[in-house]
């Protein structure tokens, strides 16, 4: 038998000629297997090259089959909309998910962690409080429960604990290169807490794209909600008046950003262009639509579903740092209508 592939136990079995469960038996030294079973499953390992994993058997074996989900906001559509989808992938890999919202808050975040260890979660997907997470990922470490840092990254110990999130820049670039063609030059980018790395992420897209223009930018930093974005365009609006459209840190801020542009009797498509981040269904529900990056929600969930599976089912653990890809998804808000 030639394999190219790093060898399973199953190929064992195909070249020793006996059961998978034999071949488990065997790497587990059970009494009950013979001798001459023993050696012809040995020297099928030898012939294959097949090396046994002890520490992620071992992790096999405790596996419950049960993963902890750590939201930061449930009641933000974004996160809600991962964690369904997240919930849903588990699930078709027959794991179950127990789900905790954190509300931004570290403390509470601390304890639903210690509370999920003690029920005995197999393995934690944490989407982290913006504030100090240390004590959580201590808890977890403290516990050698595998853990993923999803979407946001909070401790630097992505040895530990894995990080996944979109290319942020990328979008924001493709977001400001689409708006540059729709003819506009002066763009704002409004809405993400500063100095947190995912609010310098979707900026720096659209930082590196006017600087490649030469344009200036407007950048209007903070909440992250829809409040937050019908003040900015009453700002926009006072404040700087020749400003053509807006990127925005996320969908909520854009959909505010849209009813205050209304309100204000700014027409979205004509006096004003704009984009939002994360692409949640509320988007395309407004009027007019509106043009988001599209992070692919339900494919982040599957893909972290399979992540954890393969570190809690074969020991694979993940690499430090993965990206997934991003879309724009152009609707009317950034199409410039000149009638």
């Amino acid at each position: 038998m030639t394999i190219t592939r790093k060898p399973t136990i199953i190929d064992v079995a195909k070249q020793a000629g006996v059961s998978k469960s034999t071949v488990s038996l065997v790497l587990r030294n059970s009494p009950t297997i013979r001798d001459e079973t023993r050696k012809q499953v040995r020297k099928a390992m030898a012939d294959i090259g097949y090396v046994y994993n002890r520490s992620a058997a071992n992790m096999r074996s405790s596996n419950a089959g049960l993963v902890g989900l750590v939201i930061n906001d449930l009641r933000n559509p974004f996160f809600t909309e991962f964690a369904t989808s997240l919930q849903m992938a588990l699930a078709s890999k027959s794991y179950s998910a127990v789900i905790a919202n954190t509300d931004e808050d570290p403390e509470l975040e601390e304890q639903v962690v210690n509370s999920m260890i003690e029920h005995g979660v197999s393995a934690l997907i944490m989407c982290p409080a913006y504030s100090d997470s240390t004590a959580s990922f201590d808890a977890v470490a403290r516990a050698g429960v595998p853990a993923l840092q999803m979407l946001r990254l909070t401790d630097p110990r992505t040895d530990l604990f894995p990080f996944s999130a979109p290319e942020y820049v990328l979008g924001s670039q493709l977001a400001t290169r689409h708006l540059i063609e729709q003819g506009v030059r002066r763009i704002a980018f409004v809405g993400g807490m500063p100095d947190r790395l995912v609010t310098n992420e979707r900026m720096s897209g659209y930082l590196d794209i006017l600087a490649q223009e030469g344009l200036e930018p407007v950048i209007l930093t903070g909440e992250t909600s829809r409040n937050f974005g019908r003040k900015a365009a009453e700002r926009l609006k006072n404040d700087y008046p020749d400003v053509e459209a807006a990127i925005c840190f996320n969908d909520l801020v854009a959909i505010g950003l849209v009813n205050g542009c209304h309100s204000l009797g700014v027409k979205v498509g004509h006096d004003m262009l704009v984009v939002g981040f994360d692409d949640i269904e509320a988007a395309g529900q407004t009027y007019p639509a509106i043009t988001s990056v599209s992070s692919g929600i339900a494919e982040i969930g599957a893909r972290a579903a399979e992540t954890v599976v393969k570190w809690l089912e074969d020991g694979e653990i993940p690499q430090p740092e993965q990206r997934t890809s991003v879309e724009l998804i152009v609707r009317a808000s950034s199409i410039k209508c000149v009638s």
